[in-house]
């Protein structure tokens, strides 16, 4: 039972965080009817279904064949490079930087393989990290790119046009960066290459889900646009994947969820404690940008967002610091574990070289994206 517990807390350690706060903190203001209002109801069902569309997207393997019919015509490292990189990138924007690399980090040692052990060394660990960068990058210039976008836009009360306008220059900044460092990375690697694939990801027979899905992933945007409520979309959703797939339920990332909500009544008690609430508008209001960077490289970038937006108004420079506080650390942003653990498990020999260089390449593209935020600011 202790090694349960102990393996639990591992795997979930922002979830029982979160949870510890917000136990600690009922102690000081006691549950009532006020509790209530700390959950974003909104946000979390929007992420709840936007979760279950995209587990049941990857299911019907839609995101493979498009990379596969992309990668056909590949016949240099730096195209391959930059197509595996850019994927992620641009994906990000729709699918969660998160779905982005479960689905896109896998699909890239397939490639690499097919490519050959030469190709594969030498750009294994740059590719990786570029993709990890670039979807936490891609991902901040809309709504449903990112966890953390998704509630500061509801609770900035933004529309989605003002939104992408906001985050427009921070990503084509990232563009620009990512292009030109997955173009260096790959300059070392001459030979040719021609990716074949054995096995093709085939959408015949899966067409009605896949349609079924993209409705569904439309009825989910119109819901973050402020169109269909988000009642409806929760209700329309849940009835047909009992429909579609009932086992979509289950490849939903609840913990999120449950994080979400201890960090709502964590933060939710800490404003209604004067002393605590004076004090953290106090350090937060005017530094909001280097706030969200900084909090994200120790509680990542998710969890910073929940806890700093109860002491400012200026979301849109929150927004801009967490989004560039997803780089740096290897816990900055969440979905950067997720790459970590699929070299670990798939490549475990290079774990360590590939800490180092992703460490090197978050810090420079921090350095630099810091440094034109505050100008821009």
């Amino acid at each position: 039972m202790k090694e349960r517990l102990i393996a639990f807390f591992k795997r979930e350690t922002v979830l029982c965080a979160a949870f510890l706060l917000a136990a600690g903190s009922m102690f000081l203001v006691r549950p009532d009817a006020g509790y209530l209002s700390y959950i974003d109801v909104r946000t979390l069902a929007i992420l709840f279904c936007l979760m279950a569309v995209m587990a049941g997207l990857q299911k019907t393997r839609v995101f493979q064949w498009t990379a596969q019919a992309l990668l056909g015509r590949v016949r240099s490292a730096r195209q391959l490079a930059l197509i595996l990189v850019l994927l992620c990138f641009f994906s990000s924007m729709l699918i969660t930087n998160d779905v982005a690399l479960i689905t896109f980090v896998p699909f890239t040692f397939t490639v690499l393989g097919l490519a050959g052990e030469a190709v594969k060394e030498r750009l294994i660990i740059p590719v990786v990290v570029l993709q990890t960068i670039a979807a936490n990058l891609g991902s901040m210039l809309t709504p449903i790119g990112n966890p953390q976008n998704l509630y500061l836009y509801g609770k900035a009360g933004l529309s989605l046009g003002a939104f992408v306008r906001l985050m427009l220059p921070y990503a084509a900044a990232s563009l620009l960066l990512t292009v030109l460092w997955s173009l260096v990375q790959s300059r070392t690697c001459r030979a040719p290459i021609a990716v074949s694939f054995a096995e093709k990801a085939d959408l015949s027979g899966r067409t009605g889900q896949l349609a079924a899905y993209l409705v569904l992933f439309a009825l989910a945007l119109l819901t973050v646009a402020r169109v269909v409520p988000y009642g409806v979309t929760l209700a329309v959703t849940a009835a047909a994947l009992l429909v579609i797939d009932r086992s979509i339920f289950a490849r939903v990332d609840y913990s999120l969820l449950l994080t979400f909500v201890g960090f709502f009544i964590f933060t939710g008690n800490m404003g209604r404690l004067p002393a605590v609430s004076e004090l953290l508008q106090a350090v937060v209001s005017g530094n909001e940008l280097i706030a969200g960077v900084a909090v994200s490289q120790v509680i990542s970038n998710v969890p910073a967002a929940l806890l700093l937006s109860g002491f400012t108004d200026d979301f849109a420079a929150l927004l801009t610091g967490v989004n560039l506080g997803g780089l740096g650390t290897l816990i900055a942003s969440m979905a950067s574990l997720i790459s970590y653990k699929l070299i670990a498990r798939e490549e475990g020999g290079i774990k360590g070289a590939y800490f180092r260089c992703f460490t090197a390449a978050n810090i420079c593209f921090l350095a630099v994206l810091l440094v034109f935020a505050l100008i821009c600011g």
